[in-house]
């Protein structure tokens, strides 16, 4: 049974810095694509960064890009996504999510974890 659990969410100041992870059990994690996706209230769920099984390419939405990173750890089956330079527009509930396979396309993502909270507020 394929479990994502997220953590590291938070309250976080206008400028500030979080770090999500995703623990992964269930499934092979090394030869998934991960991503990070997010929804805030009243809003669709949008794509945030993904990442193929061997970590050598990382994808990010416009909006994130040269903020946040995209990492993982296949021997700790453990995806981040280090936040850096948080604004306001930031806040949203972020799942973690595994792709059908190796390579990253944002429709391809068939598993979710049950999300964490990220607010940005002064």
């Amino acid at each position: 049974q394929v479990q994502l659990v997220e953590s590291g969410g938070g309250l976080a100041q206008p400028g500030g810095s979080l770090r999500l992870s995703c623990v992964c059990s269930g499934f092979s994690f090394n030869i998934y694509a991960m991503g990070w996706f997010r929804q805030a209230p009243g809003k669709e769920r949008e794509f945030v960064a993904g990442i193929p099984w061997s970590g050598d390419n990382r994808y990010y939405s416009d909006s994130v890009k040269g903020r946040f990173t995209i990492s993982r750890d296949n021997a700790e089956s453990t995806l981040y996504l280090q936040m850096d330079s948080l604004k306001p527009e930031d806040t949203a509930l972020y799942f973690c999510a595994k792709a059908r396979r190796g390579a990253v396309r944002i429709d391809d993502f068939n598993d979710w974890g049950q999300g964490t909270q990220v607010t940005v507020s002064s």
